[in-house]
């Protein structure tokens, strides 16, 4: 199309209809969408849709609409990632369903760590300091737990632990529930934290 064949007036309707068919070209569209990705599109394209049809309602009723949209979306969002996650998933607790000593989960880290798996390193390191705390009774033994309620009560009963064992906790939720890459200094912090435990 020519520079001359341009329309120079576009009136509003128009200039969406355009964009909307720009946009539906092949070269704008992934098929690579993760799920949250998709969700995230679609919430957007029926907000789009709902401001576009917003000329009719009234502002109140608009507004009232959008924050509607917005408190669900926060709550999806919550469910899906947060820390409301979390304590639903069957998996949140600390320990699975075999029961180690705090010294077998200490190995099992140690041989995790050599054989290069960090994720595994950091949760078993993690294990053994809350089976070192339940072993010396700082800690009930109480199946279920989860991370963040160990780092409450054991920092409560050791107050001068509280930011240490928070620190591993988040140590552990980062990388089995927030999908970050163990590291190294990560799994040191743990180590540490389970030496402090120890001494």
């Amino acid at each position: 199309m020519a520079a001359a064949d341009v329309p120079v007036d576009l009136g509003r309707d128009e200039a969406r209809e355009a964009a909307v068919r720009e946009l539906r070209d092949p070269a704008y569209v992934s098929d690579d969408l993760n799920p949250l990705e998709r969700a995230i599109d679609w919430v957007l394209t029926r907000l789009g849709e709902l401001f576009a049809g917003a000329g009719g309602m009234s502002g109140i009723t608009a507004i009232t609409v959008v924050v509607a949209v917005v408190v669900l979306a926060v709550i999806v969002i919550r469910l899906r990632v947060g820390a409301t996650a979390r304590a639903l998933r069957p998996d949140g607790s600390v320990f699975g369903s075999t029961t180690m000593t705090a010294a077998e989960h200490r190995a099992a880290a140690e041989k995790a760590a050599a054989a290069g798996d960090l994720a595994e390193a950091v949760r078993e390191r993690f294990r053994a300091v809350v089976r070192e705390l339940e072993q010396r009774g700082v800690l009930d033994a109480r199946a279920g737990r989860t991370v963040d309620e160990v780092a409450f009560e054991a920092g409560q009963a050791l107050p001068v632990l509280a930011d240490d064992l928070r620190g591993a906790a988040v140590q552990f939720d980062d990388v089995w529930y927030g999908g970050r890459p163990a590291t190294v200094e990560g799994y040191q912090r743990v180590v540490s934290v389970d030496g402090k435990v120890r001494g």
